[in-house]
């Protein structure tokens, strides 16, 4: 009689490449591929475990002399905008907000485009073209949505396209794959309107955490995620209040990463993804 085993995940890891995050440091990640009838249920598992995805693959950093790189969710039941959040969702109260199936267009290109150009000309998706940019929103094996905000030209009788969100629908909350908005409306604090925003559905939707992706002490860049309230971050193996952002720069000591071996051993899978003897 023939037995046919579960395939369990198989990990790889990336090439060494300059840190985009933290000055005179190299990068490298963790991954496997995202596919199958149980990519759903892998996602949700390795997201709790500080996985991110990244189209039809999941990835966690994995940086040989740093850990640096602190996956973050905010705790939507505690959550309580601040005074400067409060006057960011009043000033962007004539926005729209629809929630579409991961399909690209060109108005969402153009503003990624506009994006790019003022905030990250020199960073990895500079040179993204629009057929790259369609697979970036539309190649994903789990249940997925573009959330589009726009605001009214009352002049043209209809709506400008300022802010979009690629975001996944996890088991236990909604994770903000890749944002991107209109950086000539500075004041109206698209990024963070966005991140507001995604609190409200999920708290609507009954989901427990919005997942905002990586902090990073120390990086200007990730800075803007430590004044969110109720956020946790993934250390250590397990979830736990970010308190005092200063306390976790001892990550970036050489010596505070596990091999890779170890990191994989200890991942938790699903029953059903599991290798067994």
């Amino acid at each position: 009689m023939r037995h046919t085993l579960p395939i369990a995940p198989q990990f790889y890891v990336t090439a060494p490449q300059s840190c985009p995050y933290l000055p005179d440091r190299v990068e490298r990640k963790l991954f496997t591929a995202l596919s199958g009838d149980n990519a759903q249920l892998l996602n949700d598992t390795l997201s709790k475990q500080g996985f991110r995805r990244s189209q039809n693959v999941l990835y966690r950093p994995s940086c040989a002399e740093c850990s640096a790189c602190l996956s973050a969710r905010i705790r939507v039941a505690d959550f309580a905008p601040n005074r400067t959040q409060r006057k960011i969702i009043n000033r962007n109260a004539a926005i729209t907000r629809t929630a579409n199936a991961p399909w690209a267009t060109e108005a969402q290109y153009e503003l990624f485009r506009t994006y790019l150009d003022s905030r990250h000309a020199d960073g990895g998706m500079a040179d993204m073209d629009i057929f790259e940019f369609a697979a970036m929103i539309e190649e994903t094996p789990i249940r997925s949505r573009v959330v589009e905000y726009s605001r009214p030209d009352s002049e043209a009788g209809s709506s400008d396209l300022v802010a979009v969100c690629l975001t996944d629908v996890l088991e236990d909350g909604l994770s903000m794959v890749y944002s991107f908005y209109d950086p000539a409306a500075e004041r109206q604090s698209l990024g963070t309107y966005a991140i507001l925003d995604h609190v409200e559905i999920a708290r609507e939707a009954g989901l427990p955490y919005v997942y905002l992706g990586y902090w990073v002490p120390g990086s200007p860049k990730m800075g803007y995620k430590s004044r969110f309230d109720a956020l946790e971050i993934y250390k250590g193996g397990q979830w736990q209040p970010i308190g005092e952002p200063a306390e976790h720069e001892d990550e970036t000591h050489p010596l505070s990463t596990d091999p890779i071996a170890e990191q994989v051993a200890k991942l938790d899978l699903p029953d059903s993804m599991s290798r067994h003897d």
